[in-house]
Formats: structure tokens, sequence, C-alpha cells
């Protein structure tokens, strides 16, 4: 990556002091362009779900492996949770997604509260012996007696399709209406494709591990015995494991990773072992020294932390991910960057600054996969809550088993925010339409800078630097 004039600013950059000038480019389409990361995690795509409670679910983790990415499960699950919800993870097919399920004596009302569950919106009416005998949509419910039984309002004639039917194939017999069912040798229910997700299955590549099946991370922090539980989470058969604290740069981190590196290696295990956070070159090398095999990079650019203005302390995050980024490849590791996106744009330049991977939080948390229930301000807009995870209510659920004096002790201290709205977007409402949008930005940006992989973006990017003006000149008018 280079600067527009040749010379980096000695200023701090955030994204929006900085746009990517577009190149003579040989890119002819969006679709010569390989997203898959580089770092070792297994994801094809450059999205990792963060580690927040108000995100990081089991429907997220899923659904995001599916298209590609990862998802790093919250350090305040519990081992044998993490374990079970793998386990769920790992039992979900790779290209059909898992269909919301009630039977004919189940009344309207469950399928109502059923349907926000997953952004494809159907439920599937089953038998006994777990075969389809119709479907209902949101369409079925409306203007019906929450009391009805769903035998009386279901569809019983949905599109039935062997399980191993190309997505292609279920796109074209679906013509663009409804839903497909995926049915096993036997005609049991396994999995649905509505018409947009056979035509993202010919689109993304899922992350999956050596045995075929939807890759997962987990955190673990830095306090209590950091190697037991490490070794509960690889036992739980995740696919890497993130050691995870707000300043990552601190003697007790590399105690915490040195900790997890012995487990890892103790146990002859190929698990990356991501760290993190800092925002400095010094703060690489260490990470780097104590075992970590990616670095995750952001001191509070997040949406929810509220750590610059009560301690002043952080760094803009373009200049943070550019430092680290170059340290990293001094050391070979690889950075994610962890916070402060919220457009395309930021993802796409911050894979131009050299991170193989983009960690999101707040943007996701508005998605029907999020794992918070659905809900309707004022004006009936459906949004769902979410939180920092050094707020109050974080601080307040991951110190349950402290006495009394201990948890109000640390709640007196907090940075973050403890409730926020974040309303689902009427365009873009399931965790698979944000990710249409950043790829479709990030691939256009590779096309614009002449780049086919996300590290042909990093050595060709020519970076400029731009006024507020410029920045409020680039987004959209008249909305």
């Amino acid at each position: 990556m280079r600067f527009l004039d040749g010379q980096q600013p000695r200023h701090d950059l955030t994204y929006d002091d900085v746009f990517l000038v577009p190149e003579r480019s040989s890119v002819a389409s969006r679709f010569d362009v390989d997203l898959t990361t580089a770092d070792g995690s297994g994801a094809t795509l450059p999205v990792i779900a963060a580690n927040m409670t108000a995100v990081a679910g089991r429907r997220m983790a899923e659904t995001l492996a599916r298209r590609g990415g990862l998802t790093v499960l919250p350090q305040d699950v519990a081992p044998s949770a993490v374990a079970e919800i793998v386990s769920w993870i790992k039992s979900r097919h790779p290209v059909w997604d898992t269909p919301l399920v009630l039977r004919t004596g189940d009344a309207v009302a469950d399928a109502v509260n059923l349907l926000p569950k997953r952004a494809h919106g159907t439920v599937v009416v089953v038998d006994d012996g777990g075969r389809p005998v119709g479907t209902v949509d949101e369409a079925a419910c409306t203007g019906v007696d929450r009391f009805t039984r769903l035998s009386d309002v279901l569809d019983p004639a949905p599109l039935l399709l062997p399980l191993d039917t190309a997505p292609r194939e279920v796109f074209e017999a679906l013509g663009g209406r409804g839903v497909a069912l995926g049915l096993d040798a036997d005609g049991r229910l396994v999995g649905l494709l509505t018409a947009l997700g056979a035509l993202r299955a010919e689109v993304y590549s899922p992350a999956l591990d050596a045995a075929g099946k939807l890759r997962t991370a987990a955190a673990v922090g830095i306090n209590g015995d950091v190697a037991v539980k490490a070794k509960a989470l690889l036992d739980a058969g995740v696919d890497m494991l993130v050691v995870d604290t707000a300043h990552g740069h601190q003697e007790k981190m590399i105690d915490a990773l040195q900790a997890v590196r012995r487990v890892v290696d103790d146990a002859g295990s190929a698990v990356p072992v991501a760290a993190g956070n800092v925002v400095t070159a010094a703060g690489v090398r260490d990470l780097a020294a104590a075992g970590a095999d990616i670095i995750k990079v952001g001191v509070g650019p997040g949406a929810m932390c509220t750590t610059r203005m009560m301690t002043g302390v952080g760094r803009p995050q373009f200049s943070a991910v550019l430092e680290c980024a170059e340290a990293g490849r001094d050391v070979d590791v690889r950075i994610w960057a962890d916070g402060g996106v919220r457009w395309p744009r930021d993802v796409a330049l911050a894979l131009a600054a050299g991170a193989s991977a983009v960690m999101i939080g707040s943007w996701l948390a508005g998605t029907y996969e999020s794992p918070g229930d659905l809900l309707r301000d004022e004006n009936g807009r459906p949004y769902k809550e979410s939180f920092g995870m050094a707020s109050k209510r974080a601080v307040s659920a991951r110190t349950r088993g402290d006495g009394g004096f201990e948890r109000a002790l640390k709640g007196l201290f907090e940075e973050g925010i403890s409730s926020s709205k974040q309303l689902l977007d009427p365009q873009r409402p399931g965790v698979e339409d944000v990710l249409d949008g950043i790829c479709s930005g990030v691939r256009s940006a590779c096309t614009y800078a002449g780049a086919r992989s996300l590290d042909e973006l990093h050595e060709r990017a020519l970076i400029g630097v731009q006024t507020m003006a410029g920045f409020t000149e680039g987004t959209p008018h008249g909305l």
C-alpha cells in the first residue's frame, strides 16, 4: 500500500480520513476476485462476527460459516454450553439452511413467534416422522386468529427436492417463488433453500473444517484458569481460539496467551490462536512472541465502546491497522481489524491497510440471526438490543458467580453502552444481506485497484487523504 502524494501523514487517520484511488486494472469482473483469507483461520470471506453477547450465537455462527465467514463465541459462555453450540453448528448442512419446524397441531401464535428467528421467513410443518406436510409463512398468519391450528393455514404443496440437488437446479426449480425443502433418502426434512439462498450457495464458499463441517471460533478471557478453559474449548471442537481482553498489551495477557499456546501445542492441535487487542507495532511483536498466530487490532473504535471518551486511550483505526499489519508481516503473523466499520468502504480500507479480515459487532447485531429477541419500537419498526462487552450489563452477566460486594464494585466501572437499539434495515434485515453488501463493495474495490486477491489489494492499494468535506461529498445525498 502507498499514499497518493508519496508520503504518509504525520497524524493518525480514521477510515473516514482516507479513500482508495482507482488505477489501471485488468480485473474485468467482481467475480474474478478471490476473497479467501490467508491467515490460516479457514475463512473464505474476510468477515468475522465479534465475540459480543448481542452478536455471536449459534444462528450467527451457522449462517456466517455457511457463507465463508467466522463467528467468535463470547468468553462469557461456559465451555459446556460452547460444546453444545459447536456440536449443533457442526451438525448443520453446509448448503441447505436450517428450517424452523412445528407440527400440525401447533398454533399460528407459535409460528408467529418463530418466524423472526430466520431470514427465510418460513415454518415447515412436519409429521411425527420428520417428513414435511406443508409450509407456513407470515402471509398465511396474517388476519388469522392466533389460536388457529397450523393444519388449517399451511400450504400443502411445497417444493420437495433431494438433498443432493445442486443449488442452481434448486434456483431454477423454484422460479423465484417460495422455498424448496431438502429431504434425505427417507423423505425426512433436512434443510430449506430460498431462491436467493440457492443463488448465494453458488456465489459463496462455506468455511469448512477437514471433515467438511462448518467452522466456528470461541473466545477465552485472561482471568481464572485460562489453560483449563482453553483445553475445554479444544475438546469441544472449536476451530480457533481467541484470547481476548480490551487492553491486550499487558503482562496478564502475555501470560494467558502463553498458557493457551502451550495447551494447543501439547494437544498437537493445528487450531490457530488469535489474541488482542493492541494498536501498536510493539504490541504486535510482544503478542506474536507469546504465541499468537493472528492479532486483533483496535482500541475504542466500536459503536458500543466508550473507552476513548472515558479514558482518552485508543488510536484512530486506519493508522492502527496499517502500522500493526506492517509489524505483523515482519514477525509472520496476520492482523484482524476489530471495530469501527460502518460501511463496506471501511472494510475495503481495512483490508487495503493490510488486515486479513475485519471483525464486525454492532453492524451485525441488528439482524435476524443475532441472539436477541426481535422487538418493535413505538413506530412498529423491528429492532434488537445491543450492548458493549465492557458495559455494566455485560460485566453483571460476566460476574454473576462473584459475591455481591465484588459484583457491585466491578459494576462501578464501565467502558461501554449497556443498551442500544439496533434497527433492522428493511433492505438488509439478515446477516446474509449485510454480507452481500460488504462483499459487493470489497470486490468492486479490488477491481478498481486491479487486485484479484486480498493480498494483491494491499500490495496495489493507492490511498489518498481527504477532509471531512471530501468524505461528505462521497456519502449518498437526498435520502
